[in-house]
């Protein structure tokens, strides 16, 4: 069975254009491209990282389990450079998965709905632009109603 699983996609190390064009054809490679949103330039979230990210939200149609589905983003991840030895630190690319479908997964590894994807602009803002009426499956809310309420002020550029 194929799934519908939402991305954030993510960087701000390296021709960040370049490295996202990268990612999203990695992706698409083995699953199917449904939605894409512009990429958005964003400063850095949680005060650790330098430098402005490039964003963007996708979303694909998928034969694979999550799990597995975790460790062919990561590994795209480390393809392009990204090193996981910082939290929110610098980064070639951050691949977080939002949501799958309307499931709920809370293991150590993977927590779908993404949880803190609802305090952030740089996800908010790409997100309502392609799927501005997607009812958050823990929350009961609208993209667009959980961005109107979002207390992130961080500004959201369209490249």
């Amino acid at each position: 069975m194929k799934s519908k699983v939402t991305l954030i996609l993510g960087g701000n190390r390296g021709d960040r254009e370049l490295l996202l064009n990268a990612a999203v054809k990695s992706i698409t490679d083995r699953n199917t491209l449904l939605l894409n949103s512009s990429v958005y330039e964003t400063e850095a979230w949680g005060g650790i990282a330098e430098g402005p990210f490039l964003n963007q939200v996708i979303q694909v149609k998928s034969s694979f389990d999550p799990m597995t589905f975790l460790g062919f983003i990561q590994k795209i991840e480390i393809d392009l450079g990204r090193r996981r030895d910082e939290h929110w630190g610098d980064r070639t690319m951050d691949i977080d998965v939002l949501f799958w479908n309307d499931r709920i997964i809370d293991t150590p590894e993977l927590k779908i709905p993404h949880p803190y994807m609802f305090q952030r602009k740089f996800v908010l803002v790409p997100l309502a632009e392609i799927l501005p009426e997607f009812v958050h499956p823990v929350l009961g809310k609208s993209t667009l109603e959980l961005l109107k309420e979002c207390q992130d002020q961080s500004e959201v550029r369209k490249v």
